[in-house]
């Protein structure tokens, strides 16, 4: 699986544990692989555990960068992809910001509102100024 789709893939299953709280990451990442025939990726695996785990600090890092918005009103697509780039940002050494960020960017334009993927990009600059490495 290339590095593109893997993103898409994991954008989804961020996307699915916004809506399933009552669950754990294992238990969506299990039924994603078992029963919708999710190919198993270690990629997908690192960044959507890494994320789930760690969403309270990529919440609190992002809110800072909300000029303007509150958190609540972050449409779960946008969330789940800034959730996504920001992990990757914060805590992925080998992957510049500038790929996670433009990523996101692209996926907001095929998922989300037309106007979103202009938030999205402005959000992950700012956090990327701030964990520039």
């Amino acid at each position: 699986m290339n590095r593109r789709l893997a993103r898409e893939n994991t954008f989804i299953l961020i996307f699915e544990s916004i809506f399933k709280q009552d669950e754990v990451a294992e238990e969506i990442f299990t039924k994603a692989t078992e029963i919708r025939g999710l190919e198993y990726d270690d990629y997908v695996k690192k960044i959507f555990f890494g994320s789930y785990e760690n969403s309270s600090v990529i919440d609190a890092a992002v809110e800072k960068h909300l000029v303007g918005w509150r958190s609540e009103r972050i449409s779960p697509v946008s969330r789940a992809l800034i959730r996504l780039a920001a992990y990757e940002i914060m805590f992925v050494e080998d992957i510049p910001a500038k790929v996670s960020i433009n990523e996101a960017v692209e996926l907001s334009k095929k998922y989300d509102d037309e106007k979103s993927y202009s938030f999205v990009n402005g959000v992950l600059n700012a956090l990327s100024a701030e964990y520039a490495r």
